[in-house]
C-alpha cells in the first residue's frame, strides 16, 4: 500500500462525508508522479468538478514538499494529472453548501474546482495548503538587483 493511499484513507475515515470512489487507483496516479526528493505532507480525496451533483469525477490530491498534485485514473485506460507549484498558486476559496463544501484553487493558468468535501475536512485542507503555499511563496520573492 503506497503512502499517498494511506494518507487518503486516513482523511476519508476522519471525514466520512467526503464523496470519493476508486481512491486506490487515483492515489496510484499521484504516486507515479512523486519525485524521489519530494516528501508527502498531506493527501485527501474529492471530486474534481464545480458541481456537487456530479459524483463521478473522483480524484486524489496530495501536497508534497514542492507542489500540489492532483491525480485521476480513467475507467478504461489513461489518467489525468495536474501539478501546481507555489509560484503558479494565487489563492484558495472554500464554499460551504447545505451538505458538502467546495474548494476553488486559483492558479495563474486556471481555476481548479474540488467538490463534495466534508465541511470540517475542507477547513483542514484550506489551513494546510494555505500555510504551505504562504511559506513556499516567500522563497519565490524578488531578489535585490
Amino acid at each position: 500500500m503506497n503512502e499517498v493511499y494511506k494518507k487518503v484513507k486516513e482523511f476519508k475515515s476522519k471525514y466520512p462525508l467526503t464523496v470519493a470512489f476508486r481512491i486506490k487507483k487515483h492515489a496510484a496516479v499521484v504516486d507515479m508522479h512523486l519525485s524521489k526528493d519530494e516528501k508527502l505532507i498531506y493527501a485527501f480525496c474529492g471530486q474534481k468538478n464545480d458541481s456537487s451533483f456530479m459524483i463521478i469525477n473522483s480524484c486524489v490530491i496530495a501536497l508534497t514538499s514542492k507542489r500540489l498534485l492532483i491525480g485521476k485514473k480513467r475507467v478504461f485506460w489513461g489518467y489525468f494529472f495536474t501539478s501546481v507549484t507555489p509560484d503558479m498558486y494565487n489563492d484558495m476559496k472554500v464554499m460551504k453548501n447545505l451538505i458538502w463544501s467546495d474548494i476553488e484553487v486559483d492558479t495563474i493558468k486556471e481555476n481548479i474546482y474540488l467538490s463534495n468535501m466534508d465541511p470540517k475536512g475542507a477547513i483542514e485542507i484550506e489551513g494546510v495548503i494555505s500555510n504551505f503555499m504562504i511559506r513556499e511563496k516567500k522563497k519565490y520573492g524578488k531578489k535585490d538587483m
